[in-house]
């Protein structure tokens, strides 16, 4: 396996964790801090694996995808997603998800 299939499968592990962590944080026992903040955590390792992949495969011909980021500022616009991807998901939960749980205790 080459390296650029190591990091897609890393990236994807990631993501896939990121996933599973985030919807399984609000449950029967409520919020739970601990898992919310890993499942920001994993998405932000998969954020930085695919930046690297960007840095290092872009422009070289292995990956029509990797090409798009053939500039230093395009990279940077993975890791801006990256934020604004974690930034969205907690003003979703903080504002939507929260409150809900909180009448539902009542």
């Amino acid at each position: 396996m080459t390296v650029l299939n190591s990091l897609v499968a890393l990236a994807l592990l990631f993501f896939i964790a990121h996933v599973f962590l985030l919807f399984t944080s609000f449950g029967k026992n409520g919020y739970q801090k601990t898992r919310y903040f890993y499942s920001h955590l994993t998405l932000w390792i998969c954020g930085l694996i695919v930046f690297l992949m960007a840095n290092m495969y872009a422009g070289k011909g292995v990956s029509g995808i990797l090409d798009v980021f053939d500039t230093p500022l395009k990279q940077l616009l993975i890791i801006g997603v990256v934020v604004l991807l974690s930034l969205t998901a907690h003003t979703i939960v903080k504002l939507l998800v929260m409150p809900r749980s909180a009448v539902g205790k009542k």
